[in-house]
């Protein structure tokens, strides 16, 4: 019974070893068919003309984190707690700030209302009345038509937005977003 069994061993590792050997070499081809040198490559190169190109302007890190200080330093002068957001041209967050005693709310209506402003170039009290005509603009992901949110504009067209929320009304919200537009470039 002993030799059954070790013979029975020896034909199951012989097995499992060729199994691993031969998964090993369909592996190594596999990747060497997939990953080609990538010395052979030839890039492609393309002269795009002037004409087919256009040139942005971005509010800096440091301008962003300027205005978003000043707006909630704004509040804090009013004895408000509230979540400041700064976003670029594109609407993407450069910078949020999250006021002492802020709101679990107020983060995310700061960074819609900032998305909101810079989208439509307008502040976002001057939008919600728009809403009256144009009730389903409401219904466009990631804003919001509350005031609070303030453009800010390099030769009138939107480069950013400042987004403020967690005051007790929009006015003094957007008031506190005018501060961080403000702040910009003194």
């Amino acid at each position: 019974m002993t030799s059954k069994f070790s013979a029975r061993n020896r034909l199951v590792v012989a097995g499992a070893t060729a199994a691993v050997i031969g998964a090993g070499v369909v592996g190594v081809v596999t990747v060497q068919a997939q990953d080609p040198d990538p010395a052979t490559r030839t890039p492609v190169v393309a002269d795009v003309a002037d004409d087919s190109l256009t040139q942005s302007t971005h509010l800096s890190i440091a301008a962003a984190t300027e205005a978003a200080q000043a707006a909630l330093d704004a509040a804090a002068k009013e004895n408000q707690r509230v979540s400041v957001a700064v976003v670029d041209r594109n609407g993407s967050v450069l910078v949020t700030l999250r006021g002492d005693g802020a709101g679990p709310q107020s983060y995310d209506a700061a960074q819609q209302k900032a998305f909101t402003a810079v989208s439509w170039n307008a502040p976002t009290t001057e939008l919600s009345k728009r809403l009256e005509s144009a009730p389903h603009l409401a219904d466009i992901d990631g804003t919001l038509f509350l005031g609070g949110g303030a453009p800010v504009q390099s030769n009138g067209a939107p480069i950013a937005a400042v987004g403020v929320a967690g005051a007790p009304s929009g006015d003094l919200d957007e008031k506190f977003a005018q501060a961080g537009v403000a702040a910009i470039g003194r």
